[in-house]
């Protein structure tokens, strides 16, 4: 699909605590004539948004402090017209749902550059869905499935640590190692 063709004077809000992935996308975006404010954290962006409601927002979902799901829920709040897109390296199945339940259009695992997330814009609201960087949706494998089923135990358990370890039967520091690596791709 070709990306979204922007309007000069349309405002996005670009959340990511990745300074460098921060910047780097947000002069792509402005290359691609649309208005960008960048914040680091869900307060800051929150303060913008108040102060300008921004028609688009890429928002990270894994930030220090407040994540993502927490700032999609208020950035619709604040403007229920917003379209908002999820990009994060922690993709999983369950954090897809729910970022879609809260309101974002899409959902974009890392590595994705300004074409591909203008494209999500694009597409129509109902399509959102869960794909790696080439649009492949293979059948997970098993690093892959355990990695979303343990997403999905930390979700239920809302984020706290020792719950998880505990339903999931295995120790705390088994299950903080296994969070501090990547997430298998496939």
């Amino acid at each position: 699909m070709a990306p979204m063709v922007p309007q000069a004077s349309q405002s996005l809000l670009l959340v990511d605590d990745d300074e460098v992935l921060r910047e780097r996308l947000a002069r792509a975006f402005r290359d691609r004539g649309l208005e960008v404010a960048t914040a680091g954290n869900t307060d800051e962006a929150l303060k913008l948004a108040r102060a300008d409601p921004p028609e688009l927002a890429v928002v990270d979902l894994k930030m220090p402090g407040r994540g993502g799901l927490d700032l999609i829920a208020e950035l619709r709040r604040i403007d229920p017209e917003t379209r908002i897109v999820v990009l994060t390296g922690y993709s999983s199945v369950t954090t897809a749902i729910q970022a879609v339940r809260l309101g974002a259009a899409h959902y974009l695992p890392k590595p994705a550059d300004a074409d591909e997330i203008l494209a999500a814009f694009s597409r129509d609201g109902g399509e959102a869905v869960l794909t790696d960087s080439g649009g492949r949706s293979d059948t997970p494998s098993l690093a892959r499935a355990e990695w979303e089923h343990i997403e999905r135990v930390l979700t239920d358990c809302g984020g706290n640590v020792s719950e998880a370890a505990r339903r999931l039967g295995i120790h705390r520091r088994s299950l903080q190692r296994k969070l501090q690596k990547i997430p298998p791709r496939t």
